[in-house]
């Protein structure tokens, strides 16, 4: 349960139609499997106490006192475990017959929870049996308790702070107002679902998408556990597909046809993250539901789930393809509109040889063509200068060429000099002025050629540089509008292969190729037998690494040990912890320290779902303190 993580378990076992003692059995060693494993919140299929296609026999009294008995042995199994269990079965109630989820936890049965949605359509006829749950909790006898009934009932975590678990089943999600919807606005951060739903073509893929919107909508944890093998095959097949999701994402699905258990590591921080930062998601107290509690026991939960070391870079090529060619279209559009709104019909862009200048200048090409301007109408300026090396100049040059823009060449090194003179800045001296005086001298050339030519400077540098201030102030800090500045470095990277790949033309296909393979530097101070002497990663870092931090601490807001944790993880065997945690350091230090740059940013377009624009995604304040993270991170040596 650190840092906000609950294992839970959806078990499909075998069943026996109508068998209540032999399903029980089979309850029973799954949940003991499934507590071994770590899970705590362990869902069981719909009426899986009786079987879900007993027919008329659900009618039968010596059947549902048979699966009572059996309730009451599955919570006393429970004793001692510290986890919360939720099976199915058929309960009489009032007279009337209701198809429940019984909520087991601690050797005892806390709650009955109904279905609130009959469906009798098509294949189903459950209205035939039971009767549509009622939503406000009443009170119903069990083993000589008073126990809650109803669907508006929460069960809350003690040791887990915002752990709120709402049940619905089947249908139930089915339906436009289920159950689930106002469970989620009452609190409810993980729902479960006990369904017994049968395979159809096609069907799979539509109940994936029921528990993924679910759960994106409704900002939770879902945990969806379908009835499988053993259920009659007179009319039906089960196939016991079982899903976990968050947030919109599935955590895990079972294959079909198959008895199993499935694990999936719920993270319940994010999800309250994702709520207090969505100020249109109200949720609150709502003085129609029951809220009971429930004890876990309190461990570390072993991660099972997967933490993306490239967050911010698909995994599978076909999205990956599809996620570059939609952000060039953001990046292109949004430079379409400022020149549109300007008048502008010609732009400056600074090229370096560098991939933040590469990608500046491919967007800058399409969002030409896309105006049916010439490409003569933009003015690549190379400014060589003391660390200019002959491939960054080649390529630049090259790359200009072959894309058929104007390529202006304006060497800096005498203008440098002189201002050195004029300030007294020593040659020999290379510090940070030596090194910022070149990038202001270029962005002073930029602008005024701007000036000339009424044309708009396209800023280069990316969303990582400013996370870090890895930019020179009112240098290349500075441009009329930034096209980059919501591209993480880890993806600056897949844009420009995705442009090489797609481009079909082989002379600008090999040099993006080289631009590419070239290590990553400002070239601010001078070569070394002619290679690349200033190295951006060795000084700050890799920019993967910072690129997890980004992510995680913005997007969804973890604290510095919880990132440090699944940082291990997701790095094992690339990077020492060690590494990690230094890098770490550097990360929050220079986050904090460089906001004044990022407060003043020129415009630019916001591509994806981490921004670092003052106007947009993130108020902050340029002098907040960074004592609190540090203090966490020191703690972790």
């Amino acid at each position: 349960m650190k840092h906000g993580f609950i294992k839970t378990a959806a078990v499909t076992p075998k069943v026996r139609v109508a068998d209540a003692v032999y399903n029980g059995e089979q309850i029973c060693l799954g949940i003991e499997e499934a507590f071994e494993k770590g899970a705590r919140v362990i869902v069981f299929p719909e009426l899986c106490i009786s079987g879900y296609t007993c027919g008329d026999l659900f009618l039968q009294e010596r059947l549902l006192d048979a699966c009572k008995k059996t309730l009451a042995e599955i919570a006393g199994f429970t004793a001692g475990k510290g986890a919360l269990v939720f099976v199915g079965l058929p309960f009489e109630f009032k007279g009337k017959l209701y198809n429940v989820a019984a909520a087991v936890a601690d050797g005892e049965v806390l709650c009955f929870i109904p279905k609130a949605f009959i469906p009798s359509y098509g294949e189903f006829y459950e209205a035939r049996h039971f009767y549509p749950g009622n939503r406000e909790a009443v009170f119903a006898d069990f083993d000589g308790k008073k126990i809650p009934f109803g669907c508006n009932v929460l069960l809350k975590a003690r040791e887990m702070e915002g752990l709120a678990v709402g049940c619905e089943i089947c249908e139930d999600i089915w339906m436009p107002d289920g159950p689930a919807v106002s469970h989620a606005m009452a609190g409810a951060t993980l729902l479960v679902n006990l369904s017994a739903s049968n395979e159809t073509i096609g069907k799979d893929a539509y109940r994936e998408m029921l528990v993924k919107s679910a759960s994106a909508r409704l900002i939770a944890g879902y945990v969806y556990c379908s009835g499988g093998e053993g259920e009659s095959t007179q009319d039906l097949v089960f196939g016991g597909h079982d899903i976990i999701a968050e947030y919109g994402t599935v955590l895990a699905q079972s294959k079909r046809f198959e008895s199993q258990i499935l694990y999936g590591d719920i993270d319940i921080n994010k999800l309250r993250m994702e709520r207090r930062r969505m100020n249109t998601f109200s949720c609150g107290p709502d003085s129609s539901y029951m809220e009971i509690p429930f004890s876990l026991k309190k461990e570390e939960t072993k991660l099972e789930r997967a933490f993306p070391a490239m967050p911010f870079v698909p995994s599978d090529k076909s999205e990956r393809d599809s996620r570059c060619n939609e952000i060039l279209m953001i990046q292109s559009m949004g430079l379409k509109k400022r020149l549109e709104h300007t008048g502008c019909k010609k732009a400056v862009v600074g090229v370096s040889g560098g991939l933040d200048s590469t990608l500046a200048l491919l967007v800058t090409v399409r969002c030409f063509d896309m105006l049916k301007l010439s490409r003569k109408n933009i003015v690549a300026v190379t400014m060589p200068c003391f660390g200019t090396t002959d491939r960054t100049y080649a390529n630049a040059c090259l790359m200009a060429q072959t894309l058929g823009v104007t390529l202006k060449e304006v060497n800096i090194k005498e203008a440098v000099t002189v201002h050195f003179r004029d300030i007294g800045q020593e040659m020999q001296n290379h510090d940070v002025a030596y090194e910022n005086a070149q990038a202001r001298e270029r962005t002073q050339v930029l602008m005024d050629i701007a000036n000339q030519e009424n044309a708009l400077v396209v800023g280069t540098g990316d969303m990582s540089e400013l996370a870090l201030g890895w930019a020179t102030y009112n240098g290349d800090h500075m441009s009329m509008y930034g096209v980059n500045a919501g591209v993480p470095k880890t993806l600056v990277r897949h844009l420009v292969k995705y442009y090489a790949d797609t481009c079909e033309n082989s002379k600008l296909e090999k040099v993006l190729l080289d631009v590419l393979d070239t290590p990553v530097s400002p070239e601010l101070l001078p070569p070394v037998d002619g290679a690349i002497a200033q190295k951006t990663e060795d000084l700050v870092g890799p920019y993967e690494l910072h690129d997890f931090f980004l992510y995680y601490m913005l997007r969804c807001g973890f604290a510095p040990e919880k990132i440090y944790r699944i940082a291990k993880v997701s790095f094992a065997g690339c990077y020492e912890d060690s590494v990690i945690l230094k890098w770490m350091k550097v990360f929050y230090r220079r986050f904090f320290s460089q906001q004044f740059k990022r407060s003043c940013l020129p415009d630019g377009p916001k591509v994806g779902s981490v921004a670092l624009s003052p106007r947009g995604d993130l108020r902050m304040p340029s002098d907040a303190c960074v004592r609190v993270w540090m203090e966490e991170i020191e703690g972790l040596q």
